[in-house]
């Protein structure tokens, strides 16, 4: 009995410690992980796209004290501004007691999700239907995205430079939209393709309208004329005016409790916003922080994160290189003594689909915050890989505030890989790592994410803002 003891003694002293999850967290913090994801479910259902996400952090921030950011103003300790880069991405900086003297705090989200975007000539009739064509975004499952109830969201810009914010499908009130798919009587050749295969790109059309214009006249393609005149009527809109229109559809549903527990949500989008809207309220909750801290939503991360609103764009290192000018400091070594926590999601443990993963380096449900301390692919290609001391940091600040956390990465080493932003940040000569929460179905148009977990990504952000 004695020596069972010392050895069991032993384990606990020198050995990884079991992670017991969920079952470790009492009622009371069940209870604020539940109400916290409340305000989480709305965020979702508010932000399926990038503009619209931008849009409802802002109207949080200015909620809660945030003011737009001026170059060249001086700024006093636990002052909040918020700083917009086309309508596409958000910073939101609370400034510190130190300022930016010995580096910035950065939390680091993307609200971009796959998706299916519309083409610049998306407007065809074919046999009395009216369609959009479209050109996915991201790395989805193609065959996910047919025979579903669809929303139309986006921006139109007018010869006339007047722009029109459309948001069409979401109420259960108005139409939604669908992309359709063969049934399985005649599906005999296309159940012999490859899953990757099954639906083409060019046959993620959308089917719009299917009645022709109230006419005495005998004229083509009155369907989709029809279509252009409901547009118009509603949006002031003309099929020229798709030329200069970011429009794109998404799934119709609204964000759910699931499971008879409601332990889980289902929800478009989670991955990145699971990790976007508790960075989000980090930001908002912290008070006059040592450090100044930056939270920082970005878009593009599923297409690589190019273009001037995605992380390789320069946007995020002007605005520190600014705050640290505002305090006398030079932009680059500010960013020398920063430290950032790439927040982005990670596919958790699914046990029917167990042969994909390493299950001693996976993350799961209701586990807490997962660190990756590396992404990529095969051979660590095209990654981040967070230094042993910066590691040894962050896991100093979870456990010293009791934040479940485990580590892992995304599938067997020559199955698995992915990317995150979290290399564009490293490249700025940042220390940073990948924190975030992981999630089933990843990129699937119904993704799912632990409450408890979320709640967890948010304490995780908020301590790191504080310590």
């Amino acid at each position: 009995m004695e020596e069972k003891s010392k050895i069991k003694a032993l384990k606990e002293e020198l050995c990884v410690p079991e992670k017991k999850g969920i079952a470790t967290i009492s009622a009371d913090e069940i209870k604020k992980a539940d109400e916290f994801c409340e305000g989480y479910k709305e965020f979702l259902d508010n932000s399926p796209v990038e503009r619209e996400a931008v849009a409802y952090s802002l109207k949080l921030a200015k909620e809660n004290g945030f003011v737009e950011f001026e170059q060249d103003k001086e700024y006093k300790a636990g002052d909040k501004v918020y700083y917009i880069n086309r309508g596409k991405a958000i910073a939101l900086a609370v400034i510190g007691k130190k300022g930016t003297k010995d580096g910035v705090k950065l939390s680091i989200a993307h609200i971009d999700s796959p998706r299916v975007d519309l083409k610049p000539n998306p407007l065809y009739e074919d046999n009395n239907l009216a369609y959009f064509k479209t050109h996915y975004y991201g790395g989805l499952k193609k065959y996910q995205w047919t025979v579903m109830p669809l929303a139309l969201h986006g921006t139109v810009v007018k010869l006339d430079g007047t722009k029109v914010d459309i948001k069409y499908g979401v109420d259960e009130s108005e139409p939604c939209f669908c992309i359709t798919d063969l049934l399985p009587h005649l599906a005999r050749e296309q159940a012999q393709k490859k899953l990757s295969q099954a639906i083409e790109g060019e046959n993620l059309n959308v089917l719009i309208g299917s009645r022709p214009l109230d006419t005495d006249e005998e004229e083509s393609e009155l369907v989709k004329l029809n279509v252009l005149k409901i547009l118009n009527e509603k949006y002031g809109i003309t099929e020229s005016d798709f030329l200069s229109a970011e429009l794109c559809l998404t799934p119709a549903q609204k964000s759910r409790d699931v499971g008879f527990d409601r332990g889980l949500i289902g929800a478009y989008g989670h991955d990145d916003k699971v990790c976007s809207y508790p960075a989000l309220m980090a930001a908002v909750d912290v008070e006059t922080p040592e450090n100044t801290c930056i939270t920082y939503l970005t878009d593009k991360e599923e297409t690589g994160s190019d273009g001037n609103t995605g992380m390789q764009s320069d946007f995020l290192r002007y605005f520190i290189y600014d705050l640290a000018k505002a305090d006398g400091e030079e932009g680059y070594r500010v960013l020398s003594k920063s430290k950032c926590l790439s927040a982005d999601v990670n596919a958790a443990f699914d046990p029917i689909y167990a042969s994909a993963y390493e299950a001693r380096n996976s993350s799961y449900i209701n586990r807490g915050v997962i660190i990756s301390k590396y992404t990529g692919h095969g051979g660590k290609y095209d990654t981040s890989d967070a230094s042993a001391e910066y590691m040894g940091e962050i896991r100093s600040m979870l456990e010293s505030n009791s934040i479940m956390w485990q580590v892992g990465e995304l599938g067997k080493v020559d199955i698995g890989g992915g990317g995150t932003i979290a290399k564009y940040v490293a490249n700025m000569n940042v220390d940073v790592v990948d924190l975030g929460v992981p999630v089933l179905s990843m990129h699937a148009p119904f993704e799912l994410v632990s409450k408890v977990d979320v709640y967890e990504a948010y304490r995780a952000f908020l301590s790191f803002y504080k310590d």
